[in-house]
């Protein structure tokens, strides 16, 4: 007999899929709103030469930090979402750090 806990960590998965697509999608208007709001135009792609490398390194690690961010915070609002639906913590349970380091 399969437990109610794998069952719903398995009905998770999808959830946590499109959360996670979601999320995507909003960090990359996000990025594209505060890029704006610096005043610097459009975001540069790697490749535009009329860019320098301050610009292209300044947009990747503002768009990695948001992107970071607001996986962050729909990857664990879907986790307690599930847990007040269901009453079991979806993920990982009492994790311990990687001490290989």
């Amino acid at each position: 007999m399969i437990k109610l806990k794998t069952i719903i960590k398995l009905l998770f998965k999808p959830v946590d899929q499109i959360a996670g697509m979601v999320g995507g999608l909003l960090a990359g208007l996000i990025f594209k709103r505060v890029w704006k709001l610096i005043g610097r135009g459009g975001a540069p792609k790697p490749t535009d030469e009329r860019r320098g490398w301050g610009e292209i390194l300044l947009a990747a690690v503002l768009q990695g930090a948001i992107f970071a961010l607001v996986k962050a915070a729909v990857d664990r609002g879907a986790a307690e979402g599930t847990q007040r639906l269901t009453g079991i913590w979806p993920g990982d349970e009492g994790q311990q750090p990687d001490e290989s380091v």
